[in-house]
């Protein structure tokens, strides 16, 4: 037996309505909030995300699937989706529209490491990008789009965490007052962030190590460094959060390794995940268009993994299933008019289902159960001849005999009511 591999999961079709639920919900709000779908593709050209991830981040040089190409081209399947999303934007001259460009996608994704509760090698994320303003409502919105997908879900517990990253001149001056401070702390550091401190000091702060967070507990925070510029930014985006009736905290350790990303960042997180707690996270990156080649163009997004919220999402917020009609057909006669009735129930929009193994009724009223069919037409050869079938209810196991030609609008009717 060939087994899957380790961190792939297979989303069996009881699954599949909690993600669908999912999905479903993500569609809807962001279409409410008028943000179209892209769909980028699976892999793109290494590149591509050595320079908008990093280079020297974790996730470049350690967690990505990446392969030869037959002409020896260096691809790779995409570890997140704003790279991809910013590169078809640039690619396909998006600048040029008049209108702002919002996009949502959805899709899985591909990082090499440690498989755990939520945290897959392939996983699944729903994720939006906005262009094209550097005003602060931009960033209101896209959180508060955020909040009511999850909040629509009724996820527990959830917090919206948020910080400044300043501008990039804010941080260059930041910078060396922080690692000051870390040098006078390199003992208790981890090596990661001995490492860290000398390439990317405020990735520093992020370290989920207890030692580490004890060691920096009183770092200067970056907020205390901001031009007026973007403390007024910061600002109009507190007072729009609070205005929305958005709860927040602020998260001074919330940070992007990256010179691109400026202004707001933020994650929503949830107690019920563990040390990894993040549900979603996001913000402004006003840089990467220009670094993949593009005009100037400010944007800020998020990016939420579904693994993650399909572990939180609670069984009763999962709407009821679709009611569905079992044929219990048999006999020379009943077989095949029980086919053309399957056949006439799913053309006029009834769910409708069998089991052609089945060759007795306690069989197929067996089966029916095992599907959860609120009803059951009974059908064999002397229901065939006369033109009408017996139909059961599952539930109240009352029976009622209907003509052949009136069952479509029944069954219609009947699923209208409940």
């Amino acid at each position: 037996m060939i087994k899957g591999i380790k961190g792939v999961k297979d989303i069996l079709p009881e699954e599949t309505p909690r993600w669908r639920f999912i999905e479903e919900t993500a569609r809807r709000w962001a279409a409410r909030y008028g943000y179209q779908e892209i769909r980028i593709p699976i892999f793109e050209v290494t590149t591509l995300f050595a320079r908008s991830i990093g280079a020297t981040t974790d996730i470049v040089e350690k967690e990505m699937y990446t392969f030869a190409d037959r002409d020896g081209t260096s691809l790779t399947l995409r570890p997140e989706g704003t790279a991809g999303t910013v590169r078809a934007f640039v690619e396909h001259n998006r600048a040029a529209d008049p209108l702002p460009q919002k996009y949502f996608y959805l899709g899985p994704m591909f990082r090499h490491e440690r498989p755990q509760a939520g945290r897959l090698r392939q996983f699944h994320q729903f994720g939006v990008e906005y262009f094209g303003t550097q005003d602060a409502r931009a960033d209101i919105e896209v959180m508060a789009l955020l909040w009511r997908v999850l909040s629509d879900l009724a996820l527990p517990d959830l917090t919206l965490e948020i910080n400044s990253l300043g501008t990039p001149a804010d941080r260059a001056a930041y910078v060396p007052i922080l690692v000051s401070f870390l040098k006078s702390r390199a003992a208790r550091l981890c090596a990661n962030c001995q490492r860290r401190m000398e390439t990317n000091p405020l990735r520093v702060l992020d370290c989920k190590i207890p030692e580490c967070r004890a060691a920096t507990e009183d770092a200067p925070h970056l907020t205390a460094h901001l031009s007026p510029q973007a403390k007024d930014h910061f600002d109009l985006v507190l007072g729009g959060l609070t205005a929305l009736g958005i709860p927040y905290r602020l998260n001074p350790r919330l940070v992007r390794g990256l010179d691109y990303y400026c202004l707001t960042a933020f994650e929503i997180t949830s107690s019920h995940l563990g040390a990894q707690n993040a549900v979603g996270a996001g913000g402004r990156y006003d840089g990467l268009v220009e670094v993949l080649g593009g005009p100037n163009t400010p944007a800020v997004g998020f990016a939420v993994g579904l693994e993650r919220i399909s572990l939180m999402l609670p069984d009763q917020t999962l709407p009821p299933s679709a009611p569905s009609v079992y044929v219990a057909s048999f006999g020379s006669e009943g077989g095949p008019a029980g086919v053309l009735l399957l056949e006439q129930l799913r053309r006029a929009g009834v769910p409708a289902q069998s089991d052609y193994r089945a060759n007795t009724l306690k069989a197929h009223l067996r089966q029916a159960d095992r599907a959860h069919c609120l009803f059951a037409v009974l059908l064999g050869d002397d229901e065939a001849k006369r033109g009408s079938a017996l139909v059961r209810n599952m539930k109240t196991k009352v029976q009622e005999d209907v003509p052949l030609s009136e069952l479509p609008r029944f069954f219609l009717t009947a699923f209208q009511a409940l």
